[in-house]
This record gives structure tokens, C-alpha cells and sequence, in this order.
């Protein structure tokens, strides 16, 4: 796939309304341990993942829902939502077309929105805490920084047919250097 290079302005939402529209949609996401990779390390309290791959949690086959993922301190991280039958084990190719509507960071500042091409991502600060938005009838994900209260990107036109699953890489360990934890966070407290 050829990567095109898109300057992407984080749209500042008029007095933070579209944020605060799609947090109404909040939802209590937990890890699934038994269906998470041998690799990962889920906290006590299911809401924290070290380490890399994917995991399961609860699915989801209509409606609208939300969820916000803190990411600080972290040098790379995948994140948005999975078909409940994509391939989640061994080389993962995250794209639309593979049941993959996901962002990432790699190198501690390259965002990319993983689309049918790639959109390289001109983030104007790094977001601590990412939003994910899913409306499964519209085919829509969005994904919004949520302290600056800004759209970072949104898939549309999504045709989903199946249960979709939050999807979060917390990437390599890398020796330390992304040690940090993704961490599942109550929509509305900073």
C-alpha cells in the first residue's frame, strides 16, 4: 500500500458539543483474560494492558458507544475497533478491508490513521487520552483527543454486518521505553 502524506487539522468542536455528544454513548469496558494473548499483562482490575497484541472485550452489534483509552507516557500504541472474526493472532494487516478501524502512534510522535490508503497524521499536541466513538449504523469511528477536545480523525462509510470489539495494542516493550500502560479511563474524569 503507497502512504500519502495528508495534513490533518485537529478540528477544535465549537464549545467541546461534538465530544460531549458522543461521551453520552460512555461504556464500562473491562479486558477479557481468558481471551487475551499469552503476551499480555492484564491488571486486577482489568483495565490496564502492558506489553503487545490484541484482546478481546465485550462486543458490540448496533447502536452507538464510546470509550476513552488513556496513552500517556507511551512511545506507540494501536487503537479503535475490530469485526469479532478479524485475525487476531500472528502478522495482523490493520485496515478497513481486514476488519481493522484503527489509529496509531509509532516513534513517540508519528500518528497514522490506518485507512485504504494510510493517512499520515499532523497532530498539533500528543494526546494523553484518546476517544473512540463507534455509530454501527451510520458507519462511523472517530477517534478525538479528549483534553484538547478535538476530532484526530474518522472512518466513514463503514459497512460493519458483524460484532465489532475495542481493539488496543499497547505495542513493544521495547526495552523499557514504552513500558507505560494503555489504561481503560472513566469517560469525564482527567
Amino acid at each position: 500500500m503507497m502512504k500519502t502524506l495528508v495534513e490533518v487539522k485537529m478540528k477544535k468542536l465549537v464549545p467541546e458539543t461534538e465530544l460531549k455528544r458522543v461521551q453520552k454513548f460512555a461504556v464500562d469496558l473491562t479486558l477479557d483474560p481468558e481471551t487475551a494473548h499469552h503476551d499480555l499483562n492484564l491488571s486486577g482490575d482489568r483495565k490496564q494492558v502492558n506489553d503487545t497484541d490484541v484482546n478481546r472485550t465485550q462486543s458490540f452489534s448496533s447502536g452507538r458507544f464510546y470509550f476513552e483509552v488513556q496513552v500517556k507516557g507511551k512511545t506507540e500504541w494501536d487503537l479503535g475497533v475490530t469485526r469479532e472474526l478479524s485475525k487476531r493472532k500472528g502478522p495482523i494487516t490493520l485496515c478497513p478491508q481486514k476488519g481493522y478501524w484503527t489509529i496509531w502512534l509509532r516513534n513517540r510522535n508519528e500518528y497514522e490513521a490506518l485507512d485504504d490508503p494510510p493517512v499520515l497524521l499532523s497532530l498539533r499536541s500528543r494526546p494523553q487520552k484518546v476517544g473512540v466513538f463507534v455509530d454501527y449504523e451510520e458507519g462511523l469511528v472517530s477517534f478525538y483527543d479528549v483534553e484538547a477536545a478535538a476530532l484526530i480523525y474518522s472512518f466513514t462509510g463503514c459497512s460493519f454486518k458483524k460484532k465489532l470489539l475495542p481493539y488496543f495494542s499497547p505495542g513493544l516493550y521495547n526495552g523499557g521505553k514504552n513500558s507505560a500502560p494503555l489504561i481503560i479511563s472513566p469517560v469525564g474524569v482527567n
